[in-house]
């Protein structure tokens, strides 16, 4: 009969499977409860995906807490990481023609602004941040340690190399065959990642500074719900064409230019909110459940728009994420029920997550 597993193993395992739980959130997140409820045949791409996705999104996790680095950090690698995907894989801030992305709104100096705009939302929040906090929770013992070690880190890192490359010759070469990014938007896309990482990983970190006591109150999870399923419309709504189809909300009556500004003014405030949020005194996991399930359900309810069957498909997904998020919630209330005394006297754990 085999003994009990020594506790250095369990650490072990557990530290694999916050590395696999976050390689397969990373494209559920951003495309398989997106773009997937338009197009289902996406849903069988999903090794490809946590290729191009999982190991991108852990990489930067690794790195960010290797550095010692926040939230802040994370937002300018995710940032870095969109350069990465849609600047030099897809090709798609450049392109004239890929996913009919210039015709969305403003494009200027080789640039599809509206479509980067969007992007730099989508990619940041639901590809990076979201995926990763998710994981946090599921593995709060974890949140200051790496996932990796030094060998997984280098294959995570040759695989997200090979992710773009997929992306660059095998997705953009089949969309837009034949198209290829301008020399000098290669350079400035490179120049811009390694700048971003830099800062990221080498400037912020040595700024960081304990947080201080919570103060304050968060309005009711039923609000914060509302409101992060709101904005997220409203961001998306804004940029993009409802559903991903031909038609933009507001049509010719708004213009590109005001796009950007009005997508701006909704992603600013609602970033604002969070941080201030995140310091309240009844800031808990139930309102972080509904803050990453508001922004969840409205990123895949914008996508039924587009056809009758994105419509079943995505009722389907949303209740699919509901059921999801309701088992996790009481998932945390249960593991968080003996330690709310201690947890409320001195706030949040430390840690990206």
């Amino acid at each position: 009969m085999p003994g009990p597993v020594p506790a250095g193993r369990e650490r072990d395992w557990r530290r694999i499977r916050a590395a696999w739980t976050l390689a397969v959130l990373a494209p559920v997140c951003a495309e398989l409860t997106f773009t997937a409820v338009a197009v289902p045949f996406t849903w069988v791409l999903l090794p490809l995906l946590m290729v191009m996705y999982g190991a991108g999104v852990l990489l930067v996790r690794e790195a960010a807490v290797r550095a010692g680095a926040g939230w802040p950090s994370l937002v300018l690698l995710g940032l870095a990481y969109q350069l990465a995907e849609d600047g030099l894989g897809l090709q798609a801030l450049t392109s004239p023609d890929m996913y009919g992305a210039a015709d969305w709104g403003l494009r200027g100096l080789g640039i599809n602004w509206t479509y980067w705009e969007s992007q730099i939302g989508v990619h940041v929040v639901l590809s990076v941040l979201v995926p990763i906090a998710l994981t946090g929770m599921l593995f709060p013992e974890l949140k200051e340690r790496p996932y990796l070690g030094t060998g997984g880190l280098i294959g995570t890192g040759a695989l997200a190399v090979l992710g773009v490359l997929g992306l660059r010759y095998v997705i953009s070469a089949s969309e837009d065959p034949g198209y290829s990014t301008p020399t000098g938007a290669t350079v400035a896309f490179g120049v811009a990642i390694v700048v971003l990482a830099v800062v990221a990983l080498g400037v912020l970190p040595r700024r960081r500074r304990p947080e201080g006591p919570r103060k304050g109150r968060a309005p009711h999870h039923l609000v914060v719900g509302f409101v992060s399923f709101y904005l997220t419309m409203a961001f998306l709504t804004t940029l993009l064409p409802l559903g991903l189809g031909p038609d933009l909300l507001f049509g010719e009556a708004m213009s590109p230019f005001f796009r950007l500004v009005a997508a701006a003014m909704t992603a600013v405030p609602f970033a604002w909110l969070v941080a201030r949020w995140r310091r309240a005194t009844n800031w808990d996991d139930r309102n972080r459940v509904w803050l990453f399930g508001g922004i969840l359900v409205s990123h895949t309810a914008f996508m039924m728009l587009g056809s009758v069957t994105a419509a079943i498909v995505g009722a389907v997904v949303i209740a699919a994420e509901i059921a999801l998020l309701v088992a996790l919630a009481r998932h945390l209330r249960r593991r968080s029920a003996p330690l709310r005394p201690a947890l409320t006297d001195r706030g949040d754990a430390r840690g990206i997550g």
